[in-house]
């Protein structure tokens, strides 16, 4: 299989009624024979595709909350998702990866091979997308702990400005061990391309795969593992912590939007290493994947400043700013999977599905989501990862998904848009389920135990001086 092929990716293998449409990110591969070495331009890539996702986490995150809260709040804002990126990475070394990236006994969890990163080494090497290609292990674990860590910091903004930091903290690792990681392992686990040398081996590879796996889900870079799995968390947690004082009666403004802009930038630069490091290749199939990402942010930008602009009267730089997180977070699961018209489409209709979501969803359901973590991330994912389905077709432009086995892209003509659309359906209900329950568990557990939210009095304080005894603002 060469490089320059239109796409490496993914499998087809038919099973009962539909196709087990084998998606994508490795796990271990320890071959007898001695594996070729890594690609230099790969392992580059993949360090640079860290930093940059490092980058939209912190700063780039941080700053884009901390501008849409009041001045009170906005250190308590900048310091929960600094610390709870640092809490993710030190439990991602412990025991996080293992079970979302090592075979287990079941297709929902992971085992404990690589707990405290044991036989870990500068020279174990991973599998990527394409046959007979490694990458260094150590380097998409540091990959992969970016998105674990930065997948927690999202839901902060749910119930950001009344929750306790030791509660935050407690809830996190309550969430990423039976929600973050299985539902990673359940999506992204596969046995590697390397498996599949003929429809037998297919089968036997099918067998240690992650649940969603087989059911055909397709995810490039993490629409349920990061976006809906974070989205619905931060709406368990809104309606189970309640509003903030004032919600519906006093305008609860963002104090910085120039803020916020930035950090949505700082977003915008850090996805092309959280999309196009998804690839694990520095080879054209990645140029893809930055178009696509490149082109629904911006589609979306402009649907979303469109549809404020018509309904509300006028353009606002908050909503701009909101447009462009929601495209991208809509492109995440089918930048791999689209052609560039396909992502313009997505970011459009994500963008204007995301404004209703965020307004009139909003009002009608009452939900105090402080900073629209479930309009943005939820919604925008569901939408994203539905639509993969749809423009996966290469009548639409799609790349299809890739056949291991036969070493060749199935006939376009025979694309079953309804078969793919059920299998991104069983990706969004699964996930949708497995966060909300594990969500109302961990919330109920603290809430018992050291509590979620400060008193009255401390939240008209605000949490800067309360949490953490210094404001962002002094003089």
């Amino acid at each position: 299989m060469h490089q320059d092929k239109k796409r490496t990716k993914g499998s087809s293998v038919m099973r009962g009624l539909g196709a087990a449409l084998l998606m994508m990110l490795p796990m271990m591969v320890f071959a007898a024979d001695a594996p070729p070495p890594p690609n230099k331009g790969d392992v580059a890539w993949l360090i640079t595709a860290t930093v940059l996702v490092i980058l939209m986490t912190i700063p780039g995150l941080a700053l884009f909350y901390g501008g849409m809260v009041r001045s009170k709040n906005v250190l308590s804002l900048l310091m929960q998702v600094f610390i709870v990126f640092c809490v993710a990475s030190i439990v991602w070394a412990v025991y996080g990866y293992s079970v979302a990236f090592t075979a287990g006994d079941t297709q929902f969890f992971g085992g404990f091979s690589r707990v405290f990163m044991k036989g870990m080494t500068g020279d174990s090497l991973t599998c990527t997308f394409s046959k007979a290609t490694n990458i260094p292990e150590l380097g998409f674990f540091c990959f992969q702990l970016t998105f674990a860590a930065i997948t927690p910091c999202l839901i902060v903004g749910a119930f950001a400005e009344r929750v306790k930091f030791s509660a935050i903290l407690v809830f996190m690792l309550l969430w990423m061990t039976f929600s973050y990681f299985p539902i990673a392992h359940m999506v992204w686990f596969w046995a590697g391309p390397d498996a599949y040398t003929s429809a037998a081996a297919g089968e036997e590879a099918a067998k240690t795969a992650g649940f969603l796996f087989n059911k055909g889900a397709l995810d490039f870079a993490g629409g349920t593992v990061v976006h809906i799995n974070a989205g619905i968390a931060g709406l368990v947690g809104a309606l189970m912590i309640g509003k903030r004082i004032g919600f519906g009666q006093t305008a609860l403004t963002p104090h910085n939007v120039p803020m916020t802009m930035i950090g949505a930038c700082l977003l915008w630069v850090g996805w092309f290493g959280f999309n196009v490091g998804s690839n694990l290749e520095a080879n054209g199939f990645a140029t893809l994947v930055m178009a696509n990402t490149l082109l629904a942010t911006a589609a979306a930008t402009l649907a979303w400043m469109f549809a404020e602009w018509i309904v509300k009267g006028s353009p606002t730089m908050l909503g701009a700013a909101s447009g462009a997180v929601a495209g991208l977070v809509a492109i995440t699961p089918a930048c791999g999977w689209v052609g560039p018209m396909g992502s313009i489409a997505i970011g459009v209709i994500a963008a204007v599905i995301c404004v209703w979501a965020c307004s009139g969803l909003k009002k009608m359901l009452g939900y105090d989501d402080s900073l629209d973590v479930f309009g943005v991330h939820c919604i925008g994912g569901i939408v994203g990862a539905i639509l993969t389905g749809v423009f996966n077709s290469p009548a639409l432009g799609g790349t299809d998904v890739y056949d291991y086995v036969a070493n060749a892209y199935p006939d376009p003509a025979a694309y079953d848009m309804g078969a793919h659309v059920i299998s991104q359906l069983w990706g969004v209900g699964v996930t949708l389920i497995w966060s909300g329950v594990v969500s109302a568990i961990a919330y109920k557990l603290v809430d018992l135990t050291i509590g979620l939210r400060v008193n009255e009095e401390q939240e008209r304080e605000g949490l800067d001086t309360v949490s953490h005894g210094e404001r962002a603002y002094n003089g």
